[in-house]
């Protein structure tokens, strides 16, 4: 059936309603499927008018189409219904499009080679391009995306309306049955099949209101709106503003609603008495918006209750399809490169003391010891190439593995100690925060299209020396670094000016030695922590980009914004290696998987989608949170995720399932940060609530079962444990927390903008 997937064939019963439609939208008799643009949708059962007036009803859109010259939809309508031939005054050109309007799994830009020869090339412009940056997202090339035209949506609304006669008051007669039905199920099935009350309530709402019928459009409004869940109370509150057919034209939420089918997950039983009831009832109206807008994903098993269902609803597309789910997703560490830690001179001196013979041995981390053996679950080394270890980039590592051996091992009993950093002054003007990973630096993008970064260490902030200083220096000097650093330029913090609009996101190198900014002119901005200069101006997006990241491994970044793309990029490339294509609203939040090889976007669809960096394919998309989606973190192990949204919970992910394990509720307002303690036992939310809360991220994660017949069917079973996992709440006086970091001894810094 159109719209329909099923891991077992129909019934005969079911086949005698229509022919059967593959998934990629083509039908198996050879006919163009019944959602195509210019096709009407056959109705359930027999289509033959058996009264006069449906005759005439269906004339009249035989008519209509051959005034708009659709002769392949003339011929198709007139032979499915039974209508004699007639002589035609138009004719015209064969209208084709697929109308699949499927919901995309993932685009990439390039193949797997592909990736590997860009990077390795010499950063030239032709080396660079990759694919050329997209137009701006108009009505065109949206619709496009899904694989529908501009007009050809309308003139499927136009058909659907006129083929139940054109009677508005058949609207509310039609819904009204259905929600009689519905409601006097068994309370196995209501639940599930309550799901279509939401899109069925908006396609027949914009029927209403295309058709220009404005009385009958609000009064059915007012009547069914009260009906939908509360999480949708925002889209129908820019639902509510579309009262006329004006307001439609270029409506961002409504290209939403008509070009990306609605999926719900049914089970089989449930769908059957569905299909069963439009059957006998002869239900066209309601069963063409099917076809045409809904995605129908059955399973076979028990059906899932109402608390199951609504975990896994709230975004604008509905829920995830089974198989986007599906893709192996190495979540799994890199090997760590072998660093030997040499001892610290304090440690020798009491060795010393104590009698023991005066030899440096190398000491290893332990945490580095289990890194050694590769993990089953981990991409190969050099599935995607990474930059080479600088001889810096060693020394970190090492002073990283000496960090860790001082490193306190947080749990329940042993809870961080917080470190507030309170911007004073910002008048609300500070938009974005982020800490090295050393916790040296800190830095703040505000609305005045500034970057303004901070030593947090009695070290100050200096430029390296004029070109002509330079060549003065002898080179072979042990303290040659030192000496190329300007002392007259040394102060607490620097200003970096070259945006032209706000900056809403920034994210430093893991060597400290660049920062990245992204700002709403669009831009990406490479700045380097030397000379406190902009270096490069990466420009793909067409608007304003909310978050940037760099991966763990530095080099690569991502970023995403209003034009709904994520973009990867290489720092000596100035075009992007990989477009992500596939969210419905804005990406408002990004994140690099540990391993690099992934990368994670959030946005104001509801939605968090895992991308492959290698593929550029989609390879996860994670439903359930009622509100735009501003945070994401990585557990240290690469297994787990958390989100937080507008909507005031933080959600756990079991990354190599694809399903949701955990629902932590408690902040009040929306959540803007998350960070995991250095060894995973501890989760940190900031909200603008003005609270830092506390989760016990182990006792989450521990004992956890989960197997692939949970994520297949979607019965997941979330503990209401929120309480019990909450291990403290801190509240600040008068100051939203917009960022949280862990310093490698697991202190915790949190900053935000003070609000009197």
């Amino acid at each position: 059936m159109a719209a329909v997937q099923s891991g077992q064939s129909e019934t005969e019963e079911e086949k005698e309603i229509q022919p059967e439609t593959s998934n990629d939208g083509s039908r198996t008799d050879g006919r163009p499927p019944a959602g195509s643009p210019g096709v009407p949708a056959p109705s359930p059962g027999a289509v033959k008018p058996s009264a006069p007036g449906e005759e005439e009803t269906l004339r009249a859109v035989l008519r209509f189409l051959q005034k708009n010259n659709l002769s392949e939809s003339v011929e198709i309508l007139r032979r499915e219904a039974g209508l004699p031939d007639e002589p035609e005054d138009q004719t015209g050109s064969e209208s084709s499009g697929t109308g699949s309007g499927g919901q995309e799994a993932g685009g990439g830009v390039g193949d797997a080679g592909s990736l590997l020869s860009r990077v390795s090339a010499a950063p030239t412009p032709a080396a660079a391009t990759v694919a050329a940056p997209p137009p701006p997202p108009s009505k065109v090339q949206f619709n496009n995306s899904f694989g529908a035209g501009d007009d050809r949506p309308d003139v499927n609304v136009v058909l659907s309306a006129y083929s139940q006669q054109g009677d508005p008051v058949l609207y509310d007669v039609y819904y009204s049955g259905l929600k009689k039905f519905i409601e006097s199920v068994l309370d196995c099935h209501r639940a599930e099949l309550s799901q279509v009350f939401y899109p069925l309530f908006v396609h027949m709402y914009l029927e209403l209101v295309y058709n220009n019928h404005e009385a009958e459009s609000k009064a059915f409004f007012e009547k069914f709106s009260g009906d939908q869940e509360c999480y949708y109370a925002d889209d129908l509150r820019i639902l509510s503003s579309l009262s006329k057919k004006e307001h439609m034209r270029g409506n961002e939420t409504l290209l939403d609603f008509r070009t990306s089918k609605f999926v719900l997950r049914i089970s089989r039983d449930s769908y059957q008495l569905l299909k069963r009831h439009l059957q006998e009832r002869q239900n066209n109206q309601i069963w063409t918006i099917i076809q045409e807008h809904l995605y129908i994903d059955i399973f076979d098993g028990m059906p899932r209750s109402k608390s199951q269902i609504d975990a896994m609803s709230g975004s604008l597309a509905g829920e995830a399809k089974r198989d986007s789910n599906k893709a192996k997703v190495f979540y799994g560490l890199l090997k760590e490169p072998e660093i030997e830690v040499p001892l610290d001179d304090e440690d020798e001196e009491v060795e010393n003391e104590e009698g023991k013979p005066k030899k440096k041995k190398p000491k290893k981390d332990s945490l580095g010891n289990k890194s050694k053996k590769q993990d089953p679950n981990a991409p190969q080394q050099n599935r995607i190439p990474l930059p080479e270890l600088k001889d810096s980039d060693k020394l970190d590592k090492i002073m990283n593995l000496k960090e860790a051996t001082k490193r306190v091992r947080l749990g329940r009993d042993t809870l961080p100690s917080i470190c507030f950093y309170s911007f004073l002054n910002a008048y609300q003007g500070l938009t974005a925060v982020d800490f090295t990973d050393d916790s040296s630096l800190i830095a703040g993008g505000y609305a005045d299209s500034t970057v303004r970064v901070w030593s947090v260490t009695p070290k100050k902030l200096r430029r390296v020396k004029s070109a002509a200083d330079l060549s003065l220096i002898d080179k072979e000097s042990d303290d040659v670094l030192e000496r190329i650093m300007d002392e007259k330029t040394a102060s607490e913090s620097k200003i970096l000016h070259g945006h032209s609009g706000p900056v809403y996101g920034i994210s430093f190198s893991p060597d400290r030695n660049y920062l990245l900014s992204c700002s709403e002119d669009g831009t990406v901005r490479l700045w380097s922590l030397q000379t406190f200069t902009c270096l490069v101006g990466y420009k793909g997006h067409n608007y304003p980009v909310w978050d940037t990241q760099f991966s763990p491994y530095g080099y690569y970044f991502i970023s995403g914004g209003h034009d709904r793309v994520a973009r990867l990029w290489a720092t000596d490339h100035y075009q992007p290696l990989r477009m992500f294509a596939g969210h419905l609203a804005d990406i408002t939040c990004t994140r690099f998987h540990p391993n690099s090889n992934y990368v994670a976007t959030g946005s104001s669809d509801r939605t968090i989608r895992l991308w492959d960096v290698l593929t550029g394919n989609c390879v996860r998309i994670l439903t359930g949170h009622k509100g735009p989606i501003h945070a994401i973190a990585f557990s240290p192990n690469g297994k787990f995720m958390a989100s937080g949204a507008t909507d005031g919970r933080v959600l756990l992910w079991d990354i190599g399932h694809g399903i949701m394990i955990g629902d932590l509720k408690g902040h009040t307002d929306a959540i803007y940060t998350l960070k995991f303690s250095r060894d995973g036992e501890i989760l940190a939310s900031g909200s603008m609530d003005n609270t830092v809360r506390l989760w016990d991220a182990f006792k989450a994660f521990d004992e956890l079962e989960t197997d692939d017949f949970t994520a297949t069917t979607g019965h997941i079973h979330l503990p209401e444990n929120s309480q019990e996992l909450l291990l403290g709440t801190y509240l600040t006086k008068a100051t939203p927390v917009i960022h949280l970091h862990f310093t490698r001894r697991n202190l915790l810094l949190a900053a935000g903008a003070y609000n009197p």
